[in-house]
């Protein structure tokens, strides 16, 4: 118990000594500002990686990822999806949030693709660009292959993996990791076995991870669900996969 504390810790700390060097970009969506986070080896030519945080926003585990993948020689962004002025403050205002956007999938879709747009301003070569996300970005990722943004792959870690069953399945050309938590309670085995659906009926490249003894929010170092082996493995599978695709 206590190595697993103070590894957690040496996490946090740490990827706020890196999450120091993300450099602060801002944008637009119309009239909305949103401010996004770039990893300081933007400009250069280099794969890249869209990073979608979770339901409350950036946060540190976000800036923890994005400064990992600068280190494996990727530029990453960390998207703004929600603009200033409109971070939840706390977990219900994030759930009303969230789910807007989960909702209005289309509405979600426009604010990754601006993302990725500054991801490309900002060095990263246009055909080596992947998504991942977690919770509430997971979702994201899905998406970003549901409206075939321009990307060769996608990681949802601990996402919700559901969606609305009036929607049509249609083809998937980007490469989808599924990283899911065993315990996870807010993934129905329905919610499972229509995204397999989904993705054979879409003739995607597929793969599901799912990871023992794990509840929702296992790969965040500051939950209390966190799992520290099946996140170093969640972690790992991540980078293989990525390495895979885009270098």
């Amino acid at each position: 118990m206590v190595r697993s504390i103070l590894s957690a810790a040496l996490l946090i700390v740490s990827g706020t000594i890196f999450s120091q060097n993300l450099k602060p970009v801002a944008y637009q969506d119309g009239l909305q500002k949103l401010n996004g986070l770039v990893t300081s080896n933007a400009g250069k030519k280099l794969p890249g990686v869209l990073v979608l945080p979770a339901w409350k926003g950036i946060d540190d585990e976000a800036k923890t990822a994005a400064a990992e993948l600068e280190k494996q020689g990727y530029i990453a962004f960390i998207a703004d999806i929600y603009g200033e002025g409109n971070i939840p403050a706390d977990n219900a205002a994030a759930g009303k949030a969230a789910g807007y956007y989960k909702q209005n999938y289309e509405a979600y879709q426009k604010r990754i693709t601006l993302a990725l747009e500054q991801l490309k301003k900002n060095g990263a070569i246009p055909n080596k660009i992947a998504v991942i996300g977690y919770c509430f970005g997971g979702t994201g990722a899905l998406e970003s292959a549901r409206g075939s943004l321009p990307v060769v792959g996608v990681v949802s870690i601990h996402g919700s993996i559901g969606k609305d069953q009036a929607r049509k399945n249609g083809p998937i050309s980007a490469k989808i990791l599924v990283e899911n938590p065993a315990d996870d309670k807010s993934v129905t085995p329905e919610d499972y076995n229509n995204l397999i659906k989904e993705m054979n009926e879409g003739n995607a490249d597929w793969q599901i991870i799912t990871y023992a003894h794990s509840k929702h929010t296992f790969t965040d170092p500051k939950s209390p669900d966190y799992n520290e082996i099946m996140a170093k493995r969640a972690w790992n599978h991540t980078l293989i996969f990525l390495k895979e695709i885009l270098k």
